[in-house]
């Protein structure tokens, strides 16, 4: 299996992914977005509701998956294209609005769609039900395309800080260089996904969730 190793290789596979799983769960009712991979602190994904993506008389919506956390098993990335796809579908094919309270909220409408595409939803208090995870469906659609595992790109958190060489710092005004971070472990909560680092193993709660925050 041949590893990806460069943006445009990356991109191309999750388009593929994305007409696959159209096909396959949304039967080929969706039109095909943009699909981005850039950096997000906040969640593993991103769909925007409007067609910003314009050329010369076509536009198009756009679907982010964040570019760090493409380490996860194919299996939870594919849940988080899913997720967005879904959102998408609520969107542009029922016209429903399935997230309110500034955006994160995900109401009923978008658990009762993710059931019917290949999710499974857990509610929170403050985010309603946002946290999906794959499905028996989901997991076998998966298992059956093996081909979409050499999604082995991820890019690295170098710290909110660093800057590319070249670009001008908001500080100083000069030219800066990319510096890494020292190792930490990441913990990630299973609710609202909030990410905490620590320089060691540690056990955390999310004070928001009130649930254990798994490494990862």
């Amino acid at each position: 299996m041949k590893q990806v190793t460069n943006m445009s290789r990356l991109v191309n596979q999750l388009e593929k992914m994305f007409r696959e799983l159209n096909k396959d769960f949304f039967n080929n009712q969706l039109a095909t977005p943009i699909i981005t991979c850039i950096p997000s602190t906040k969640t593993y994904a991103h769909y925007v509701p409007a067609d910003i993506w314009t050329a010369k008389d076509t536009s198009r919506r756009e679907i982010n998956i964040a570019s760090g956390t493409l380490n996860r098993p194919l299996e939870l990335i594919t849940a988080s294209l899913v997720h967005e796809m879904v959102h998408m579908f609520n969107d542009t094919v029922l016209n429903v609005q399935d997230i309110s309270r500034g955006g994160v909220y995900h109401n009923k409408l978008f658990a009762q769609a993710c059931a019917d595409h290949g999710l499974i939803c857990t509610r929170t208090e403050k985010y309603g039900w946002s946290h999906t995870e794959p499905d028996d469906r989901l997991l076998e659609w998966v298992l059956l395309h093996d081909e979409f595992r050499e999604i082995e790109m991820c890019r690295q958190d170098i710290g909110a800080g660093a800057v590319g060489i070249g670009a001008k710092s908001a500080e100083s005004g000069t030219a800066g260089a990319v510096t890494v971070k020292g190792h930490s472990r990441r913990y990630v909560c299973p609710c609202c996904h909030s990410i905490v680092r620590a320089t060691k193993a540690v056990n955390i709660i999310c004070g928001d969730c009130m649930v254990r925050m798994i490494e990862g």
